[in-house]
């Protein structure tokens, strides 16, 4: 089975064709470390209708989330990104048995993504839920929120775009809230070093679900049922572009 662009297909004529491999992706040139602009790409080219708004969902697992969103907002795209390969096969395969235009699943680490490939201003909503908390604190490093990606998400964010958080992990929310607190803050002084420009970077604001999600569910997914019914409640706000 095969989950590619198909290499200049027309997407009209192949419904199927949902993923896109790391393989697929343009070398990233060796003129990038000193121009980060050469290596990038257009996402919004992988759609049947790239002038659709875009939206980025950050680990998507096995695809509930991009499912339902996708179906309820038919008029958006969605581009998932996933790590690991396994759940990327299996929910490009889902997505293409939902035979739904406007979702395209991309296999690949997603900070490096954003840093390297991503244009400026050209996605609304980056999706970041139930990222991998990575408890022990030696690998902290490797938690998606960090200085570094936030200043990423704001640049690819159009204007008053949101990054949305949900996690149910208590500690790694209080990492969440350490890093919000300081993009959020008129004085920050890692942003306008990062973002080329004074004031706050983000705009603390609360999180509204999604429609197609029942009142006792943030996000509506298996894993956020499973974890809920162990008595792990989430915790969710948005950060809004300034």
């Amino acid at each position: 089975m095969s989950f590619g662009l198909g290499h200049g297909r027309d997407l009209d004529d192949a419904p199927g064709v949902v993923g896109i491999s790391r393989e697929e992706l343009p070398p990233l040139p060796d003129e990038a470390m000193t121009n980060p602009r050469a290596g990038l790409v257009d996402p919004r080219t992988w759609f049947r209708d790239p002038s659709m708004p875009l939206e980025i969902e950050i680990g998507s697992g096995k695809g509930t989330f991009l499912l339902e969103q996708a179906a309820t907002r038919p008029t958006t795209n969605y581009l998932g990104i996933e790590w690991a390969r396994e759940f990327y096969l299996y929910a490009a395969d889902r997505i293409r048995r939902r035979g739904l235009p406007n979702v395209r699943m991309l296999n690949a680490d997603a900070t490096e993504f954003l840093r390297w490939r991503c244009p400026d201003a050209f996605a609304g909503v980056i999706h970041l839920y139930y990222s991998d908390p990575w408890p022990k604190k030696r690998h902290h490093k490797n938690r998606v929120v960090q200085d570094r990606f936030l200043a990423d998400a704001w640049r690819i964010l159009t204007p008053g775009g949101e990054l949305r958080l949900v996690t149910d992990h208590p500690e790694l929310w209080e990492w969440y809230e350490d890093f919000i607190g300081r993009w959020t803050r008129p004085c920050e002084p890692d942003a306008p070093q990062l973002i080329g420009r004074p004031g706050p970077a983000f705009e603390k604001r609360d999180f509204t679900p999604p429609e197609w999600v029942d009142d006792e569910h943030v996000i509506g997914t298996n894993y956020e049922r499973k974890t809920r019914a162990a008595g792990r409640e989430p915790r969710a706000c948005v950060l809004r572009k300034c």
